[in-house]
């Protein structure tokens, strides 16, 4: 009899312990604040919106921003965290997010306006997802528009040499991509769909002027000769111009980026490896000659890409201020 207890009482701390792990796992849905806060993506979207019309940058720079904080410390919106005291150095100071990550003003500006209308309901890590998601719609000239799901926790955990240990850099080769994307879960395919963000926004010299001569390069001559014409042979700090990375469609979220890897007219050591293997060099030209189809690829990899490592209500939290943790 006593053993017969024992046992039941065993397999109710088990089912308790299960209950409790499954309830402080996110659950991320489509409509996640639907009760709680019902404008919440009408508000991001048209503070997204409204910065857009006056600098189009600013959206390539948050697509960018969610692909950073997803592959640091999950989607956590930990890209977001200023320096303090105790922690000096977190992820935007990080060399891949500085000086070049933009659109923190956007998201801070969309957060101001939830806690206005809904106070400490809406995740910072929510808001980078929903902004991402409206940047591609409005870049996209609507063509790209998907929902994406929420319910994300913000993240307390932002070191600057998480950038180096998970960002992939412009000089990576092909097997160097493949194996970073696998850290987190993401394949070949997300990796040639996501790349084709590289079809907006502006790039440093500092980025790619290793591509140019007097370096070996497989760079197209005309590109090659223009970009030397704007960039000085070694860029620094103080002197690190921006090019456009599609000199073709720079405003424009579009498959033209897939185009110009064909023809050589891409400024990254990383782009021009996507042809550098069959499988993913067929992908390349699969997606210049289907824009429909990399369109709705890259909606899915988005959102797969926005479940990375989530955070839990046991180590996340809402935040009041995307900058800071609270308390």
């Amino acid at each position: 009899m006593a053993s017969r207890v024992a046992i039941l009482v065993s397999c109710a701390l088990l089912l308790a312990a299960t209950w409790q792990g499954a309830a402080a796992a996110p659950r991320l849905r489509v409509g996640y604040y639907q009760k709680k806060c019902p404008a919440a993506e009408y508000i991001v979207k048209g503070v997204v919106g409204k910065a857009l019309q006056q600098n189009p940058g600013l959206g390539a720079g948050i697509i960018r921003m969610a692909f950073h904080d997803c592959f640091v410390q999950g989607c956590d919106a930990s890209v977001l965290l200023d320096p303090t005291a105790a922690n000096p150095r977190p992820e935007k100071l990080g060399a891949p997010n500085f000086p070049s990550l933009r659109g923190f003003e956007v998201i801070d500006d969309a957060k101001a306006a939830l806690e206005r209308f809904c106070p400490g309901v809406v995740s910072c890590a929510d808001v980078i997802a929903f902004a991402a998601r409206d940047s591609a719609y409005f870049l996209s000239n609507y063509r790209i528009n998907y929902q994406i799901p929420s319910g994300r926790f913000d993240g307390s955990i932002s070191l600057e040499s998480d950038t180096l240990a998970f960002l992939p850099p412009p000089f990576f080769n092909h097997s160097q991509l493949v194996d970073s994307f696998k850290a987190k879960n993401m394949n070949e395919d997300d990796l040639v769909v996501l790349s084709g963000a590289h079809s907006i926004g502006v790039s440093h010299c500092s980025s790619f002027t290793d591509r140019l001569p007097p370096n070996p390069s497989t760079i197209n001559p005309a590109l090659s000769a223009l970009l030397q014409s704007k960039c000085p042979v070694s860029p620094n700090f103080t002197n690190d111009p921006t090019v456009d990375q599609d000199m073709v469609t720079p405003n424009l979220l579009d498959n033209q980026y897939y185009k110009n890897i064909r023809k050589r007219n891409v400024l990254f050591t990383s782009d021009a490896a996507l042809v550098t293997s069959p499988l993913s060099a067929r992908k390349v030209y699969q997606n210049a000659l289907f824009p429909e189809v990399w369109e709705k690829k890259f909606a899915r990899a988005m959102v797969k890409m926005s479940a990375i490592e989530l955070k839990t209500a046991a180590n996340g939290e809402i935040r009041k201020n995307c900058r800071v943790v609270n308390n």
